[in-house]
């Protein structure tokens, strides 16, 4: 049936809520376990004694030990000065020393005195700081025993939102299976009958190419809602319950950019641009102008047939693209891709970081002030001596303009090839050059008239008259249906 590759709304929900109360439970436990290690401030030990300098005083004044020499007459006089002669040089270093002796107490009693001062003002620091540690800490366990109700309160709000959404998905991916179910009968018919409705009239085979169309839109659309259910498990509730878009630095919405829309442009590039095999042949004639370069920026990366090209030849690469689905699907085939803008990307990076910068069919969608922005950032960005190429429809031939140009509805600005050239030179690079490509199919062109032998003179006249405006018109509007403009930083 075609609902069993999808798990039920129930199913779903339950799991969802087995996996919050786990995720309830150990957060439980990590924080009885952070309420277990908490430890008040250790008690700091008092402060060392002051000094003891009771006996300071007593040896300021009794250090001076020697006596003044002896006057005396006669006999005993000399006697004394002979005696003083012999003892007087040992009392003289004994009291030098004790001079030096209580002079060095008197300073380191001075130097301890602030030493003690000291340690009373960082034991008080020390105290203080723990006080403080010690209440940030009650005040954290405060504010985490308060989280688990918070969320539980956002998830009430949001709840509602993501329930009704997974239920429209869920419902939406059934009908989708049941109609994809359907028209694949269909199509088994179809193709049964291909033969017969292929030789017998042009329009069943344009319908039946329709029908084609019709399929691949419809296969992209449930591709992506599969994938965004997929999604469902691991995305947040609150992000289900509310509608994204896609919005460049420009400020303007970009169709087609959103995660629900995004399959309807890949449907219409596999439709009138090109399937991946016939965009590869056309861009593989690019690879020479990155060789020997790294780190080779895709803006608008789409499908991701350049990076695989350069991936093919060792280059080095990365893309980015605006379209969901696009970059989802570059991921799933493992190319480097990030779904982002142009400006936004490349204002996050290191300037002089790349080694190329490749934009094919992408300036056209630009806003006029968006691609000058662009243009700046990419001559900042790329080293000396990288590649910018630009590749876009040229509005300058009516084919381009009619059959490609005005059948998109993304595109923005026609960009003449003059133009694009003299804003990629004003913004830095040099030795820029137009490379014109795709030309209009000889068939395609207007032919001219032939003129028999013989004819008569007037008309002979004519003839070449209108050929040579046939030529003037495939001059002006049957040219080449793609340009690039080639540079160098």
């Amino acid at each position: 049936m075609p609902n069993e590759s999808h798990e039920s709304l129930e199913a779903v929900l339950s799991r969802l809520a087995k996996e919050r109360h786990e995720a309830d439970v150990r957060y439980n436990e990590a924080l009885t376990a952070l309420d277990g290690v908490l430890r008040p401030p250790a008690a700091l030990p008092s402060s060392a004694p002051g000094l003891d300098d009771h006996q300071l005083a007593a040896l300021n004044e009794a250090w001076n030990i020697l006596p003044a020499p002896p006057e005396a007459p006669g006999v005993k006089g000399r006697l004394t000065r002979f005696v003083w002669r012999a003892i007087g040089p040992y009392l003289q270093r004994q009291l030098t020393f004790n001079s030096l002796l209580v002079d060095h107490l008197n300073r380191g009693a001075a130097a301890q005195r602030e030493t003690y001062r000291a340690s009373e003002a960082i034991v008080m620091v020390l105290r203080e700081h723990l006080a403080g540690l010690a209440h940030f800490q009650s005040r954290l366990m405060l504010l985490l025993q308060q989280i688990t109700p918070y969320v539980d309160t956002k998830d009430r709000h949001s709840g509602s939102g993501a329930l009704v959404l997974n239920a429209a998905l869920s419902a939406h991916a059934e009908n989708i299976a049941k109609r994809l179910e359907s028209l694949a009968l269909r199509e088994h018919r179809y193709e049964a009958r291909l033969t017969t409705l292929a030789t017998s009239t042009g329009a069943a085979h344009d319908d039946l190419r329709d029908l084609r169309a019709t399929l691949g839109v419809v296969q992209h659309g449930f591709m992506t809602l599969k994938r965004e259910l997929e999604a469902l498990d691991t995305e947040p509730a609150s992000r289900l319950s509310r509608p994204e878009s896609r919005v460049p630095s420009s400020g303007s919405v970009v169709p087609f950019a959103g995660r629900l829309d995004a399959y309807k442009y890949v449907g219409f590039e596999d439709q009138f641009r090109g399937s991946r095999e016939v965009i590869t042949a056309r861009l593989k004639s690019y690879l020479p102008l990155f060789e020997g370069q790294d780190d080779v920026l895709d803006v608008g990366c789409g499908r991701g047939e350049f990076l695989d090209l350069l991936a093919s030849r060792g280059i080095p690469a990365r893309g980015i693209d605006l379209n969901h689905e696009m970059a989802e699907g570059c991921r799933a085939r493992g190319l480097d891709v990030t779904e982002a803008d142009a400006v936004g990307y490349l204002t996050g990076l290191p300037d002089a970081s790349l080694g190329g910068v490749f934009a094919a069919q992408v300036v056209e969608h630009l806003e006029p002030q968006y691609l000058l922005q662009f243009l700046e950032l990419a001559g900042h960005k790329l080293r000396p001596g990288g590649r910018l190429v630009l590749e876009t429809l040229n509005p300058a031939c009516w084919v381009a303009f009619f059959e490609s140009y005005i059948r998109d509805i993304t595109h923005v600005w026609p960009l003449h090839p003059e133009t694009l050239k003299y804003l990629v030179l004003a913004s830095g690079f040099s030795n820029a050059v137009i490379e014109f490509r795709s030309p209009v199919p000889e068939q395609d062109r207007l032919q001219p008239v032939a003129v028999p032998a013989g004819v008569d003179v007037v008309l002979g006249e004519v003839a070449e008259a209108f050929n040579g405006n046939m030529e003037k018109l495939n001059s002006r509007m049957f040219t080449h249906l793609d340009y690039a403009v080639v540079a160098e930083r």
